[in-house]
């Protein structure tokens, strides 16, 4: 179970350079154990949930928007705003000058889907300042895990991935990476209407894909023309250029965490994601420990999954590891 809803301690707005600046916000303990979120998508945005996954009186919670989305800017909704510097590199340098604004040491770095590729590349490049890593519905951002997301995983989803299929023709018989590629030029289109339809087309996939209850609506938030139009926009950005890391990376440099203690929290049923995913990973770790939750998805708020996300930042809170 989460902990109960809490309202942020402090709030500020980061100037990282170059015209970006991130929204960021602390809750809990002030003096607590600090730990930082970082939220899928990419582009999603950080949400008041993301708070919950901490002992509020143990931690001190540090969650905040990734450049381009939520209150960070500028938005990438904007068609001006230039996604050119809006890489992986820019995206751990921001998170570096964010640790170093709060005058955090080290922190516990918990990541959720695209934000457990991001805490993982994010541990490999910055290893002693991660006292630990609690990675949630894993991803290493492979191309192959593309090409399962936006492709493979179509026959499990026929009425929806023909919608998401006939959203880019142009893009011919290809899939996965092929189809993205074809989005992202659509989401780059001169035409809001063009823009508009892709960024709608887009989230509807992936909601189709991360949700187990068919009959479950997306939040209100994801319906929104605006937060369609930067999580599409950036989504595409990334995945279209393979996240900017050469593939497979993350996997080959998980041994360098042997002295990182961590803990992968995975549903069995998340078809988004395959466990794969996460075993590979695990495997190359060993430091890592996996959690395979039975009956859950790529959702990590509620239930089972909520439960066992809880459990592994109570474990780092109660036995000091890390």
């Amino acid at each position: 179970m989460l902990y109960p809803a809490i309202e942020p301690f402090d709030t500020g707005v980061l100037d990282v350079g170059n015209g970006h600046t991130l929204y960021w916000e602390a809750s809990g303990e002030p003096d607590g154990l600090p730990a930082v979120v970082l939220h899928g998508g990419p582009g999603s945005g950080c949400a008041p949930w993301h708070r919950r996954l901490f002992d509020p009186a143990a931690y001190r919670i540090i969650v905040f928007d990734q450049r381009g989305c939520g209150r960070s800017r500028p938005h990438a909704s904007d068609p001006a705003t230039d996604l050119s510097d809006n890489t992986t590199d820019h995206l751990l340098a921001d998170l570096e000058a964010l640790r170093r604004h709060l005058g955090i040491e080290r922190w516990v770095v918990l990541g959720h889907s695209w934000g457990s590729t991001l805490a993982l590349a994010y541990a490999e490049r910055h290893t002693a300042r991660v006292r630990a890593l609690v990675l949630v519905a894993v991803t290493t951002s492979r191309r192959s895990e593309i090409d399962w997301l936006y492709g493979g995983v179509a026959p499990l989803f026929p009425e929806e991935w023909e919608a998401f299929r006939s959203g880019a023709p142009e893009a011919g018989d290809g899939t996965g990476h092929d189809l993205v590629v074809a989005y992202h030029r659509r989401l780059e289109d001169p035409d809001a209407e063009v823009r508009r339809r892709a960024a709608a087309d887009f989230n509807a996939w992936d909601w189709a894909v991360s949700s187990l209850d068919r009959r479950s609506p997306p939040p209100a938030g994801w319906l929104e023309p605006r937060f369609q139009l930067a999580r599409a926009r950036l989504a595409t950005h990334y995945f279209a250029h393979d996240v900017f890391l050469d593939d497979g990376v993350l996997l080959r440099n998980a041994p360098t965490l042997a002295n990182v203690p961590g803990l992968m929290v995975h549903g069995r049923l998340d078809l988004g994601s395959p466990l794969a995913n996460a075993w590979a990973l695990a495997r190359a770790w060993g430091r890592g420990e996996l959690v395979v939750v039975d009956g859950a998805g790529h959702g990590p708020s509620d239930g089972a999954m909520a439960d066992a996300v809880v459990g592994a930042t109570d474990g780092f809170r109660l036995t000091g590891r890390g």
